[in-house]
């Protein structure tokens, strides 16, 4: 259960070495975009050093790699799958190629005897892997679909504008996909990172379609994205007053029951035992 990914450049020494000490519930180690060509090599040892030598507890550790039909893919996958990792971020993911990772990961994972499944998170950021979301997100190993805001502007060849207009779209079948399978749908960054009233107001809009988590590129954006997608006060104490008028229904032989003149059914409890869970692994209650 995610609410915050941050990005970090598999090439900076002194942001891998901070890696647990920021708060975000996901580490995602760039091989990619963040990495020159001529330091990819560099990259990928510093990387591979790094955790085989430090222990990050408590946090999921996620790398992105480089593109299916890049030279580094194939050697990416050969230093990178094993059991220090939990995920692997796949760009410009499309039904093919995550199916083809997909498949190399378990001809791996038989390989070397890995005790844990890698998972999977899809970057759809091409018009067509917003047309094949719903088949993407129903392969097994995928636990979470992320939205590439700015390679999907680019693919569709128009601006990307502060108020979203032109992924929203985009964000909203990415939403219904990932929640038809229930996995998480994590929102593309926001890239002005000294603009927290922006990042707010992003973040806000993308929790208000369904979203449930955000992928960050500074330390500075963690805090306040765990902050929004994570329950407010006032869901967790409706949620518990909820919770314990329900079990009391239950004690009573009720099967329907309100609280303040309104009457709860099945969804409401359910949403109000997600909160709680929610609350529960974040440490709010």
């Amino acid at each position: 259960m995610r609410r915050s990914l941050l990005f970090i450049p598999a090439n900076s020494p002194a942001m891998l070495q901070n890696a647990d000490v920021f708060s975000a519930d996901a580490v995602i180690f760039d091989l990619e975009d963040a990495v020159d060509l001529n330091e990819k090599d560099a990259a990928l040892l510093l990387l591979d050093q790094f955790l085989n030598t430090f222990e990050l507890k408590g946090i999921e550790k996620i790398v992105r790699i480089n593109q299916v039909d890049s030279p580094y893919f194939t050697r990416d996958l050969k230093y990178i799958v094993n059991d220090r990792i939990d995920t692997i971020m796949l760009p410009k993911a499309n039904l093919e190629n995550t199916t083809q990772l997909a498949k190399t990961l378990t001809q791996i994972e038989k390989q070397t005897c890995m005790s844990v499944p890698i998972r999977i998170i899809p970057i759809i950021e091409t018009a067509q892997s917003v047309i094949e979301m719903n088949e993407i997100a129903k392969i097994a190993r995928v636990n979470g679909l992320l939205l590439g805001g700015e390679d999907l502007a680019t693919d569709l060849e128009v601006e990307r504008t502060e108020n979203g207009q032109e992924i929203f779209l985009s964000r909203s079948l990415l939403i219904l996909a990932a929640k038809a399978q229930k996995i998480d749908a994590i929102d593309t960054p926001y890239t002005h990172t000294k603009n927290e009233k922006g990042l707010i107001k992003d973040a806000l809009q993308a929790k208000s379609l369904g979203m449930n988590a955000k992928a960050c590129i500074h330390p500075n954006q963690i805090d306040t994205v765990n902050q929004l997608f994570s329950p407010s006060q006032e869901e967790i104490e409706y949620a518990q007053k909820i919770m314990n008028a329900y079990k009391k229904a239950k004690e009573n032989h009720k099967g329907a029951f309100s609280i303040d003149g309104k009457m709860i059914d099945k969804p409401i409890i359910e949403r109000a035992d997600k909160i709680l869970e929610k609350a529960k692994i974040w440490n709010l209650l």
